[in-house]
Parts: structure tokens; sequence; C-alpha cells
């Protein structure tokens, strides 16, 4: 057995686990305010996969827990920011933070939406929504629209075609996490060189 057969392997039946849920909603909730964090969808997607029945109770449960934790990190701006600022320029964050603040004077309600449904790291947008006194009522809705457009189509769609293309996905999957490694690798290079 190959090494990223392995970790695939050990990943789906963890996504199988009883206690899977309570992981997936402890990460949904740092996620959302908590810097170094993953996104919630890599645990997400797994478990959509491995309980397609389920799928749609997963999305469920990591957009209610990452709304609450996007409570904490609106607090956190609007309350702690003094404390935060500093750990957001020394993990390289203040640049998208400096931009996150910039679409909210613009885009306000919209900014969040689409941070929530988009790759862009959520989290800054819950901190600079309490920075920027956003109105709570439409940083909440705003929440609840994007992340849950994104965490319903993710596991929708892994439930529905993911069992059918995981026998393709074993066949190929060495050459898959090998080609993302280097990905990695030259994407570090080009940034730090």
């Amino acid at each position: 057995m190959q090494l990223f057969e392995r970790i695939y392997l050990a990943v789906m039946r963890f996504s199988r686990r009883r206690s899977a849920p309570y992981y997936l909603s402890a990460l949904s909730f740092a996620e959302s305010f908590i810097l170094p964090f993953p996104p919630p969808d890599v645990m997400l997607a797994p478990m959509s996969v491995a309980q397609p029945t389920r799928a749609m109770w997963f999305a469920g449960l990591t957009l209610v827990f990452s709304v609450l934790g996007g409570l904490v990190g609106y607090l956190i701006g609007l309350f702690l920011f003094d404390f935060a600022q500093p750990y957001i320029s020394e993990w390289g964050y203040q640049a998208v933070f400096e931009r996150a603040t910039e679409l909210f004077a613009t885009w306000g309600f919209w900014a969040v939406l689409v941070a929530g449904f988009s790759p862009v790291p959520y989290k800054i947008f819950t901190i600079a929504a309490g920075v920027l006194h956003l109105a709570l009522i439409p940083f909440v809705l705003a929440s609840i629209i994007g992340r849950g457009l994104r965490f319903y189509l993710v596991a929708w769609s892994l439930a529905r075609f993911g069992p059918a293309i995981e026998a393709r996905l074993m066949r190929y999957i060495e050459i898959i996490g090998w080609a993302i490694v280097v990905l990695l690798l030259l994407a570090i290079a080009i940034y730090y060189f």
C-alpha cells in the first residue's frame, strides 16, 4: 500500500467514527476566528463521501458552528483587536486584513457573504467586521448565506458524486498526492525566492 492510499483510507475510517461530528463541529467553530486552522471542508468532504446519507446533516452542523465561531471572531474584532492584531501581522494575514477592511468600507454585507462562500480566510472577515462595527444582524445573515451555500454545495456534490469517483480516485491517488506536494513546494519556493 502506498503513502497517499494509506492516508486516504485512514481519513475515510476516521470520517466514519461516531466522534467525527464532534471534531467537525470543533474545527468549524475554531476555524472561524483562529488564524492557522484549516477550513472545515477538510473534514466535511471525506465525511460526506464516507456517509452520503448524512452529508446534509454534516453541512448543517458545519454551518451552525462556523457561524458561532464567526460571532467569536466578530467579538474579538470589536473588543480585543489590540490583542489579535500582532498575530494577524505575524502570521502573514496583514495584507488580507487590510483588503478585507477596504471591501467592508465599500460592500459591507456583500463582503461577508462572498468571504463566507469563497476560499478567502473567513476568520479575517469576522475579525474585520467587528473592528469596523458592521451591524451584527447583517453580519450573521451574510455568514449564514455565504457559509451555508459553500458547505451545502460541498456536502451535496460529494455525497452525490464522491462514491462514484472514489474507485477512479484510488487508481490515481499516488499521482495526485505527489503532484499536490510538488505544486505546494513550488508555490513555497516561488513565494520565498
